[in-house]
């Protein structure tokens, strides 16, 4: 990285890290910072892991200042975005841009459309928390519908229905109403006929090959000007499924000279050999593709404004065609970038999952190391956070990059204050991905002339939630790397002072200033003996531990924050550990 980008990287950072802070009234976030300077600066991308370390310290530079000194620098460095900032204050704060023409509707009704071909990964949070929160913003109406219509080269998931709608849930959102596409074929056949009738598609026996090269030359198919009732014919040969896969075509007959290709005389249906998943469609053979059914579906079912990815802008174009057809008004279209997670080594694609599942190198979609939806949920990571990180990304036609850690700030801001703490002493960590390691281990000690037992708070800022009761006995365990040298103190948090001589704790008479004014260091720890043993599922690999003997009295999915451990979700108590979930620090 030469020093003039380093300088850009800077400058941006800063703009950045001030409209943040201002806006939020509190310190900017590396995290959170980080994807929107990717998403509108495409250049920095390739230095990534360099730019993390030049934003840091620009971060805290910023922070250190007071408000009128931010507001100062950011008039100084990015006018407009101080006028942005002003103009928000004055209206509505919302994240989000507002959608084109609302005004002309009388109600606001947007789709979620996945397909359902496996459990959701991260990325697909975006859409279902931006058009969720569009439709509370708006008070607005929202549909789920599977687009299930390719039986064979996106094969639906039976599970993934259901997986969907649990992750919809999850994220905090619930539809006005479910459909599925391939309960809709009878819709999308009567429509094909329409379409038939008013002389805009024709069955076509081309090869793909032999079409693609007229296409691309302009040149109109020999099957286009088919007479009409060979057309309707040939549409219910394939209905009835008397072709083979690849022998008929139905298409839409649009602008054979249009300048981009991708729009010329597109396949509406085709036939597919593999039967559909499901039982109700399984015996189907003549198959919509996706721009036909969804361009059909939207109208039907009243869509006021699509939210879709810019990759899919000729499919706006195409399905308008049919529009004309029709005499339809096409909806509002939104585009956007993609959106890509870091911190994952396992590329966020449904394909990708699912075949290392079925290699055995990933334990399923829930494996912490998976981004998917599953594994975060299970960490104990709420909905909300991701939400809320995913709707700060806005709608910009900008790829953008989501740091974890802006996710991970958003869940800490969520259930901090209502989380107990707890202790965990390390002792072991067994690596499952490539490159990670760690160095944990805990010593046995004996322990003498102190009280019988400990009461740390449940929680640090709530006394009212009480206290809880930590027996010490002989012995207690520490993290090796917690062990003073021979005739240094230590603090046993929640419990007190005591001094280590070699081989045993001694409680001592100090004071709290001990800690506060000669800097002895303050540990954590559990009984030696009655503590539960824990294995601590992360997403590089398992902590084995000790948790303090409370932690048997916890339930799945209660969270518990370990101190000087990180948040993490209790998951499930077999025969000789309790497993747990760790979420972040």
């Amino acid at each position: 990285m030469d020093e003039d980008l380093r300088e850009r990287i800077r400058r941006e950072a800063e703009a950045n890290a001030l409209f943040n802070a201002l806006k939020h009234d509190s310190d900017a976030q590396v995290g959170a910072i980080l994807g929107p300077l990717m998403g509108e600066n495409p250049e920095f991308r390739e230095h990534g892991d360099e730019v993390s370390g030049v934003v840091a310290p620009v971060v805290n530079e910023v922070n250190a200042l007071d408000r009128a000194e931010k507001r100062a620098r950011l008039e100084e460095l990015a006018p407009e975005r101080l006028d942005e900032l002003d103009a928000e204050d004055e209206g509505e704060d919302h994240p989000l841009p507002d959608l084109p023409n609302v005004e002309d509707y009388d109600e606001v009704r947007l789709r979620c459309a996945p397909n359902p071909n496996g459990p959701w990964h991260l990325g697909h949070a975006r859409m279902p928390a931006v058009i969720g929160t569009y439709k509370e913003r708006y008070d607005g109406w929202m549909l789920v519908r599977f687009d299930d219509t390719d039986p064979e080269t996106k094969r639906p998931d039976l599970d993934a229905y259901d997986d969907i709608l649990a992750d919809i849930d999850y994220l905090g959102f619930e539809p006005d109403e479910v459909v599925t596409a391939s309960d809709r074929m009878e819709t999308y056949y009567e429509h094909a006929r329409e379409l038939i009738g008013l002389g805009g598609a024709y069955t076509c026996s081309c090869s793909g090959e032999a079409f693609s090269e007229l296409k691309n030359d302009g040149e109109a198919c020999p099957h286009r000007e088919k007479n009409p009732g060979v057309v309707r014919d040939e549409f219910e040969a394939m209905i009835d499924g008397e072709y083979d896969s690849g022998e008929m075509v139905l298409r839409v007959k649009t602008d054979i000279e249009h300048k981009n290709p991708a729009l010329r005389d597109f396949v509406a249906f085709r036939m597919v050999d593999t039967p559909h998943p499901r039982e109700e469609a399984s015996e189907y053979r003549c198959w919509p593709m996706l721009d036909f059914q969804s361009g059909i579906d939207d109208h039907l079912l009243g869509i006021t404004h699509i939210i879709r990815g810019i990759d899919l802008q000729d499919s706006a174009k195409r399905q308008a065609f049919v529009y004309d057809y029709f005499d339809w008004e096409y909806p509002e279209v939104v585009h956007w970038g993609h959106v890509q997670v870091d911190a994952y080594d396992v590329k966020m694609s449904t394909s990708t999952i699912k075949s290392k599942i079925e290699a055995g190198d990933l334990d399923g979609w829930d494996d912490p190391r998976a981004p998917t939806l599953k594994s975060v949920r299970r960490r104990g990571i709420q909905g909300q956070a991701i939400v809320d990180a995913m709707v700060e990304l806005g709608t910009s036609t900008s790829d953008v990059d989501l740091a974890m850690s802006s996710i991970y700030a958003n869940n800490r801001d969520l259930i901090d204050e209502e989380t107990p703490r707890a202790f965990l002493v390390r002792n072991g960590f067994a690596p499952r991905s490539e490159g990670a390691e760690a160095d944990y281990a805990a010593t046995e000690v004996p322990i003498a002339g102190g009280p019988d037992a400990a009461h740390p708070p449940v929680h640090p800022n709530h006394e009212d939630r009480g206290e809880r009761d930590i027996p010490v006995g002989d012995a207690v365990l520490v993290e090796t790397a917690d062990l003073p040298d021979a005739g240094e103190r230590v603090w046993l948090k929640g419990y007190g002072p005591v001094r280590y001589d070699g081989d045993a704790f001694t409680y001592t008479d100090d004071d709290i200033d001990a800690v506060r004014e000669e800097g002895v260091d303050v540990i954590h720890w559990v009984p030696a003996t009655g503590s539960v043993p824990v294995r601590l599922r992360q997403t590089d690999g398992d902590v084995y531990g000790y948790a303090e003997p409370g932690y048997a009295e916890y339930e799945p999915d209660d969270l518990a924050q370990f101190v000087r451990v990180g948040f993490a979700r209790y998951d499930r108590a077999e025969d000789d550990e309790t497993v747990a979930y760790y979420a972040h620090s």
